[in-house]
Formats: structure tokens, C-alpha cells, sequence
């Protein structure tokens, strides 16, 4: 299997310290998507969509852990029952504000994702398609917590992966 990035994103959070956990904790919080120039005319029709997803590669995540305590409770949970980065595949996704494309940049807002992370794919976010009703939202249910930013907890050593080779 082979992944090649399509970009890089830009942002103000320069260390997981501090950055928000999700966008809707991001908001007003404003970068760019650099999307390489063969991969541009990719961007027609994205510019009618109030948000899009970004999946992108957790490039400063520490070493996969398969239990991990995260950062919205104390009990250590199952990794695949968590959106903590430090995965086997360190994929992350999110869905941010589109405000604006110009060229091949595109002008985001409600981002909670680290600066210089490469950029997998972007995909439109459709309600009819991405919202659903749910019942179970397991542990989250119940947690306790109402931590909004990070803290470093799942950054490699010195803000680089030990097995992706940083940024």
C-alpha cells in the first residue's frame, strides 16, 4: 500500500500542547491547505462547500499503544474506542471550515490539526451523508472530563514520530 500526500496543511498550533481536540473546540481558529499543484484541478466544485473533510497523517505521533487513557476521561481505554493519533496508521480526520479557495490554497477556519501535517485527501462534507442520529456513544457517555486542548500526551519525543521521521 502506498499513500502519497497531496499537501500540507498550515497552522497556527506549532505543538500538541494546547491545540484543540476537535474542530468544533477550534472555532475561529484559521490556517491554510497547500495542495500541491498536480493535484489542483482536483479542487473544482469544492469551493460550494461550507465544510470539507481533511484526513491527514499524524506525522508527530508517538509510538501505536494499543490501551491509552484519553484526554476526555482517566481510565485507560481501547485505542480503536478513542481518536487518540498514536495508531498503527496514524490517519486523522477532521471536518473544518472551508472559507475560501485561492488556486491551490485553501483558506480553512476551525483547525485542530498540528502545522506542517501532510495531507492525505479531502473529501466534501454532506449532512445527508456525515450527520446521523445515535443512541450509544460508549465511554464518552459517561466521561467526566471537559478538556478542550491537548497535552502532549501523544507526541513523539521532541514533537517528531520515532516512526515517521517528524515533520
Amino acid at each position: 500500500m502506498d499513500l502519497e500526500a497531496i499537501g500540507i496543511i498550515h497552522s497556527p498550533h506549532q505543538e500538541s500542547q494546547n491545540t484543540p481536540l476537535q474542530p468544533h473546540l477550534a472555532a475561529g481558529s484559521e490556517g491554510t491547505v497547500e495542495v500541491f499543484p498536480q493535484f489542483a484541478a482536483g479542487l473544482k466544485d469544492l469551493g460550494g462547500f461550507e465544510r470539507i473533510w481533511l484526513l491527514y497523517w499524524f506525522h508527530r505521533a508517538a509510538e501505536p499503544q494499543l490501551v491509552v487513557t484519553p484526554y476526555l476521561d482517566d481510565e485507560r481505554r481501547g485505542l480503536f474506542a478513542t481518536r487518540a493519533p498514536c495508531r498503527p496508521n496514524p490517519i486523522g480526520l477532521s471536518a473544518v471550515r472551508l472559507l475560501r479557495i485561492e488556486g491551490n490554497i485553501l483558506k480553512i477556519s476551525d483547525l485542530d490539526i498540528l502545522d506542517g501535517t501532510p495531507l492525505l485527501d479531502i473529501k466534501p462534507y454532506v449532512p445527508s451523508f456525515d450527520v446521523f442520529a445515535v443512541q450509544r456513544i460508549g465511554w464518552c457517555g459517561s466521561s467526566k472530563k471537559d478538556r478542550r486542548v491537548a497535552d502532549g500526551r501523544f507526541e513523539g519525543p521532541g514533537g517528531k514520530s520515532p516512526r515517521h521521521g517528524g515533520a
